[in-house]
């Protein structure tokens, strides 16, 4: 579109409040939903909200929980989150949510009130720096002074969070301005010339990438969220690539569901608790295609040690993300499905026949063997394991979300959960929030109210949000609160027993509340179970209710999450938990 298009579309415009604008434009951003909580410097804004019925809000109990249900709206959609708080300690409550999208880049559009811009400095009532304090958690950030830069910063900001890689967008806009008269300005006539982020591939890249993938004997595609960030085509491309090449694929803890988990290619998540066999096709492949991955730490174990004979190929839309942390061969930076697409044209084009990877699978079957998420058998009390592949047994033929907190029960979920498809799995990678999964259910259920939506959380982390369980049954968002009781900080006390001399210094969770009558007291339906043979039972009885759920299910109380990868280990280093190194050969088998 021309300049002169834009700047006639930009005349058609009317006045209205700053408050009026602010709802117009979500209106016209395609925003159905959003997640808040008043207060004073933003009352104008909800004012305007009470005389529209296009937009529904959804009121949370605390503004963490308006950030995370939007992230969990916008993760299962693939649409941008929106939140809604007021200033001071509305805004500083709404860090934690925006620091977790930037660092798993969610986009999510996040409005802030803020004192009149003539009290601003001045330390007024419940006046914050949000500009400040945000600055260096959200992809960016705006505090509105001109009413008549309404209307164009909120489209910019949908604009920024969604194209590029996706993250939190903030916008302050002071009192006052809220309450004056300016110009509406249509999405159309908005356009930012010194934001285009680099979305196609350099075809000298791909040429290069397809050099590497046909000579290559142990090849691996390492693959992460930015697959699923890309959209339903990225994936549905990724499985088409990996077809055409027969290349065995792992994935992040943030790419799963990108590629079916029932594959016969599929190598299980890769990481510090990942599958033992894509760990070490990791460590032994010969060329790594990182598509949308960013090489975290949890992954790479001992940089000086991550896969040392191989050449390297990396997809990202972020250019800084690129010899960030590991030196690659092959910088692609371009939008996943577009590099995606690229390789799959060049790869069919050049009619090559694939390589011969046949011994590379062999060794990989050999790795499989050794079944490193194997666990003790069920002696009178439920694993934790378990109760997750159950879980999984009685909801995967639904159509079922997952989120989680954060901790023992995260992995496991990881591990034992298994997902075909993509936006079905949600979860804190990057800054590892406890009290994300359940406001984040409250956002998937809000954007999809006949699925089933089940929080798999931990004792200690779900009381962080328990509150948000009011908003549930008020809004009539039935989700589903699977608790993996264990009486214990988790993972913290599996760090203190391996790593800390068994000293376990304040993790244990002593005055739990009884969950089954804190379900009740919020109007919510309470579950507990303890008999892994009443278990399946309990678990149709949480699916058939048809409201909010707390299931307190007692699992063993000393379980540890394994594989893992010990801290300044290398990333085939992992302890196995029940089978010793005693158990398996030199190459990778299982000793019987």
């Amino acid at each position: 579109m021309d300049t002169q298009t834009l700047t006639e579309k930009a005349t058609k415009t009317r006045k209205m409040t700053g408050a009026e604008i602010v709802i117009a434009a979500l209106r016209e951003q395609g925003v159905d939903t959003m997640f808040g909580y008043p207060g004073g410097a933003v009352l104008p804004i909800y004012d305007a909200l009470y005389s529209q019925d296009e937009i529904r809000h959804v009121l949370v109990r605390h503004e963490q929980g308006a950030g995370h249900a939007a992230e969990g709206y916008a993760r299962s959609t693939g649409k941008p989150g929106v939140a809604l708080v007021t200033s001071g300690p509305g805004a500083t409550n709404m860090v934690t949510p925006i620091a977790d999208a930037m660092m798993d880049s969610i986009p999510m559009v996040v409005i802030t009130g803020q004192v009149p811009t003539h009290l601003i400095g001045t330390d007024a009532f419940q006046e914050c720096d949000t500009v400040g304090i945000t600055r260096c958690c959200a992809k960016h950030n705006y505090l509105v002074t001109d009413v008549e830069d309404l209307a164009r910063t909120i489209h910019e900001a949908f604009l920024i969070a969604t194209s590029g890689r996706p993250g939190p967008v903030v916008i302050d806009i002071p009192k006052d301005v809220q309450f004056s008269t300016g110009t509406y300005i249509g999405k159309e006539g908005v356009f930012k010339p010194t934001y285009q982020p680099k979305t196609e591939p350099s075809k000298h890249a791909i040429r290069d990438a397809l050099a590497l993938m046909k000579a290559a004997r142990r090849p691996v595609f390492y693959t992460g969220g930015g697959v699923i960030n890309s959209g339903p085509e990225a994936s549905k491309l990724l499985r088409e690539l990996q077809a055409a090449t027969g290349f065995p694929l792992t994935s992040t803890l943030m790419g799963l569901g990108a590629f079916p988990a029932s594959h016969k290619d599929w190598l299980g998540m890769v990481g510090m608790h990942g599958a033992y066999e894509a760990n070490h096709a990791m460590h032994d492949c010969d060329l790594m295609i990182c598509v949308g991955a960013r090489f975290d730490d949890r992954v790479t174990g001992k940089i000086s040690a991550f896969s040392p004979g191989s050449k390297k190929i990396h997809i990202d839309i972020d250019p800084s993300s690129i010899n960030k942390i590991i030196r690659v061969d092959v910088p692609i930076v371009a939008d996943c499905k577009a590099a995606l697409q690229a390789l799959l044209d060049g790869w069919k084009k050049s009619r090559t026949k694939a390589p011969d990877i046949s011994e590379w699978k062999d060794q990989i079957e050999r790795w499989r063997e050794v079944d490193c998420f194997s666990y003790p058998a069920n002696d009178g009390s439920i694993r934790p394991q378990y109760a997750v592949e159950r879980l999984y047994e009685l909801t995967k033929d639904r159509d079922t979300y997952i989120s989680t907190e954060v901790g023992q029960h995260q992995m496991w979920a990881a591990q034992h959960y298994h997902f075909e498809e993509p936006n079905r799995w949600m979860t804190s990678g990057g800054l590892g929030t406890m009290g994300y999964g359940l406001p984040a259910a409250v956002g998937i259920q809000a954007a999809h109210p006949d699925s089933l939506v089940i929080d798999i959380a931990g004792e200690a982390s779900v009381q962080m949000v328990m509150q948000e369980v009011s908003t549930a049954v008020q809004h009539r968002l039935p989700i589903k609160v699977f608790i993996l009781n264990n009486e214990w900080m988790g993972m913290v006390r599996q760090w203190q027993e391996l790593l800390h001399g068994e000293r376990y210094s304040h993790s244990y969770s002593e005055s739990l509340p009884d969950f089954v009558k804190l379900a009740e007291a919020y109007g919510a339906h309470g579950i507990q179970c303890s008999d892994p043979n009443e278990l399946d039972q309990k678990i149709h009885e949480m699916i058939d209710h048809d409201g909010p759920v707390i299931f307190d299910c007692l699992v063993t109380k000393a379980e540890n999450c394994f594989p893992m990868i010990p801290s300044g280990a290398a990333h085939n280093e992992m302890l196995l938990g029940s089978i010793s190194g005693d158990e398996i050969d030199e190459e990778g088998r299982k000793l019987v």
